[in-house]
């Protein structure tokens, strides 16, 4: 049997003292491909493959979780921008089928290629600055890791 402990915890100013982690700038250098803590180590080792550690402040980068949203934030935004132009093109103006496909297609191809690797720099970038996952200094005890 587990026995728990009753004793309070005592919360002094240097308990309190953790890293600030402002969302939207860890998002930006993500964005960019940067570290999300310094903004000068490279966040990725391949296309998509984030790299162990920055080489310039050693965040570790292995507790992210990013896992198929950076996927779908590019379907939405590539989406947003496609639809309303395949839309207003269709209905002011007569285009033969093999040019309208001669230009959606690739330019949906291209513009996803793109905004997959910035999103998913931006999606670790914000994990890491919600200390989600493994991204917390003090990770909580007692569960198990991924």
């Amino acid at each position: 049997m587990v026995s728990m402990s009753t004793a309070p915890k005592i919360w002094t100013r240097e308990t309190g003292l953790v890293e600030k982690r402002d969302v939207w700038t860890a998002m930006k250098r993500g964005f960019r491909s940067r570290c999300p803590r310094c903004g000068e180590g490279k966040l990725f080792r391949a296309f998509l493959k984030t790299a162990d550690n920055c080489s310039v402040c050693g965040l570790d980068f292995t507790p992210h979780r990013a896992d198929d949203l950076p996927a779908y934030l590019v379907i939405v935004i590539v989406g947003h921008i496609v639809v309303p132009a395949v839309l207003w093109i269709e209905t002011n103006y007569t285009t033969p089928v093999w040019i309208s496909f001669a230009a959606y297609l690739p330019f949906t191809f291209v513009a996803s290629l793109a905004l997959l690797q910035p999103v998913k720099g931006a999606v670790v970038g914000m994990q890491w600055a919600l200390r989600m996952h493994g991204f917390d200094d003090n990770p909580t005890d007692g569960i198990p890791p991924v």
